[in-house]
């Protein structure tokens, strides 16, 4: 019996380290370079985007970031894999489309002419394709546009759904805006452009994806897709289990095997787990220098793997998590969880350490979120989803 490589917890947090570029010897030299090293950058809090950059390239300016989005449009912002907002590398927009995002589109758009049942007469599924077309024509033809501009252009999008009680929060009606913006970027038809209100803002222009690829979207099989897909994050993220691909892409377990069984991969021993490494990346990596990072909630790092425990110990959880799983901003040491962060109302970074880590690292997280503060530069950046720690670090 072949008795499989044993890679250690101290092995994975300095492959971490390296390949995600937090260790100051790999940190990253632009934000696409900070992009392809998490594969993806997790982008629901627009903020993320940035805060996630300046951790692996800590001298960062603001403007950095903007421009790669939005003047040299080397990253685009997508709908991905498990139907969550993600930057990733113009170049890489088709691996996600056609292995993840053509998925998701499919998805929304059943939903959705299930919806307008009520409320549309005829074939819905024509009448929505037709509505499609014309946003997307408006968009060609007119340049860039808010959502509300967009639905003065074209009527039909201020159609209306209900939903529940009209007396609740959640109830009422709801027009149709959002939702046919929302499948035709998962469809890769419109891009979310530059934001009105800010780098830390949400308020897009939207533009038709001939803005950043000019010749279209090449077209990928889904099964090629899927596995480039897994190949990039083992590459980055490997070791790591078949249930940890599986979460990580969102896809059911037979599509996760077929994309491994397309590669040529080690397995490894983690814990007693069964893992996976790309054979050409099978060679033990040794210990990275100290260091010390804050990474923003939702981050790619902390949420790259279904099993955490390697990183996270169990009695940081309840502090840093909020109740449907999204982590808030963290503390790292040397590819461990070791407490969280916040910012106060007046953009100052407050932070709280959940293990004793000396005198001298503690001052080291200290200055680091001095940093953090002058680079915020008066802004408070709260994100969507409020973590225990973060409530009692601002104050509310």
């Amino acid at each position: 019996m072949t008795t499989l490589r044993q890679v250690t917890e101290s092995e994975r947090r300095a492959r971490l380290g390296i390949r995600h570029h937090l260790a100051p010897s790999a940190h990253a030299t632009d934000p696409v370079a900070v992009a392809e090293g998490v594969v993806a950058l997790h982008a629901t809090d627009p903020a993320s985007v940035y805060l996630s950059a300046l951790a692996r390239m800590p001298t960062m300016p603001q403007q950095d970031m903007t421009a790669a989005l939005y003047d040299d449009r080397t990253l685009v912002r997508m709908l991905g894999m498990r139907r969550t907002m993600f930057v990733v590398p113009t170049t890489f927009v088709p691996v996600v489309q056609h292995s993840s995002s053509d998925a998701v589109a499919a998805r929304l758009r059943t939903r959705l002419v299930k919806e307008l049942a009520a409320a549309v007469d005829g074939d819905v599924s024509r009448w929505l394709a037709d509505v499609e077309d014309a946003v997307v024509e408006v968009l060609r033809t007119g340049g860039p546009a808010l959502a509300a501009e967009l639905s003065k252009s074209e009527p039909r999008l201020r159609t209306q759904l209900r939903f529940g009680p009209a007396d609740k929060a959640y109830g009422g009606p709801q027009a149709i805006t959002s939702r046919v913006l929302n499948l035709l970027s998962a469809q890769s038809r419109i891009i979310r452009g530059r934001p009105t209100n800010g780098w830390a803002g949400s308020r897009y222009r939207w533009e038709v994806v001939e803005s950043w690829l000019p010749n279209g979207l090449p077209r990928m099989a889904g099964p090629a897709a899927r596995a480039e897909l897994v190949r990039c994050w083992l590459s980055r993220f490997g070791p790591g289990t078949l249930a940890d691909m599986t979460w990580w892409t969102g896809w059911n377990q037979r599509d996760t095997k077929a994309a491994l069984a397309s590669l040529d991969l080690v397995e490894v021993e983690l814990n007693g787990a069964i893992g996976f490494l790309l054979a050409d990346d099978a060679d033990p990596v040794g210990d990275t220098e100290p260091w010390i990072a804050f990474l923003p909630a939702l981050d790619p790092t902390p949420m790259g793997w279904q099993g955490r425990n390697w990183y996270l110990p169990e009695s940081h959880r309840r502090e840093l998590f909020d109740s449907n799983g999204n982590i808030g901003p963290s503390i790292w040491a040397d590819g461990r969880i070791v407490g969280g962060w916040a910012q106060g109302p007046a953009g100052d970074v407050r932070w709280r350490l959940l293990e004793d880590l000396g005198a001298e690292r503690a001052d080291q997280v200290g200055m680091r979120a001095a940093e953090l503060t002058d680079w915020h530069a008066g802004v408070s950046v709260i994100p969507k989803f409020r973590t225990p720690l973060q409530h009692a670090l601002r104050g509310a």
